[in-house]
């Protein structure tokens, strides 16, 4: 029963924060196994473009570290983010939220190339969190049960605790300034005057990832109205005349 509850709540995730956590706890158990080890997996320029060991650019977004109290908060936090905004805000535009992974993960790997980060799935993780807060700025939330605010200070407490376990706060301020942009540029600036949407989903994510709406002046043929097709009684009494 246990094993059907969870593979139930599993199949019922959205398909993104599906394939991304899966990926993570993948990721890491492999590492644990021994079947890899991080320096395969960790962000480096000069592999990458002179080695071409181009899997780099995805695997260090998918590395947390070993097993223990930070994998597991952060695995918390990115299911909880992702899978809140694929089923709000993004909710039908799976192309918009892949778009956005891509953009998110563009702009942090063009600062990686210029500062010494090993692993960006931290700061991806903030992304979401600062796009989602932005997005629900009257939630009021309890952190640890220690301190109550709004939303939009989320992003900035989880900085702090970072601070407080005596982590780098580089990567925090990464995932907020990335954040950052990508709010200002999708739900800031087309809403000014004077401003337009800059970020356009390519067509073909739209064509991979959406379901294509149907078309309002579509006119179907006659014999495909549902009028005109045979009933099921019709259709017995053809077969089986008495």
């Amino acid at each position: 029963m246990a094993y059907q509850g969870f593979a139930q709540e599993y199949l019922g995730m959205p398909a993104v924060t599906r394939a991304y956590t899966t990926a993570c706890v993948l990721t890491t158990a492999a590492v644990q196994l021994e079947f890899i080890t991080p320096f395969q997996l960790y962000f480096n320029p000069d592999l990458i473009f002179r080695k071409f060991q181009i899997w780099r650019l995805i695997t260090n977004f998918l590395f947390f570290g070993p097993l223990g109290f930070s994998f597991f908060f952060n695995m918390i936090f990115l299911y909880r983010y992702c899978r809140m905004l694929e089923e709000g805000s993004f909710r039908g535009r799976t192309a918009d939220f892949v778009f956005m992974f891509l953009f998110g993960g563009f702009l942090m790997t063009l600062f990686g190339l210029f500062a010494s980060l090993f692993f960006l799935g931290q700061a991806f993780t903030i992304m979401l969190v600062y796009v989602w807060s932005r997005r629900n700025p009257y939630i009021r939330m309890n952190f640890f049960g220690l301190l109550n605010f709004q939303a939009p200070f989320l992003p900035w407490v989880l900085m702090g605790f970072s601070l407080l376990l005596g982590n780098s706060i580089i990567i925090d301020l990464l995932g907020i300034a990335v954040g950052h942009i990508y709010y200002f540029l999708e739900d800031v600036f087309p809403n000014q005057p004077g401003g337009k949407k800059l970020l356009l989903t390519p067509g073909f994510l739209k064509m991979v990832f959406d379901t294509p709406e149907e078309d309002p002046n579509y006119n179907p043929l006659p014999e495909d109205r549902p009028e005109n097709q045979p009933r099921d009684q019709d259709q017995n009494q053809q077969q089986h005349p008495q």
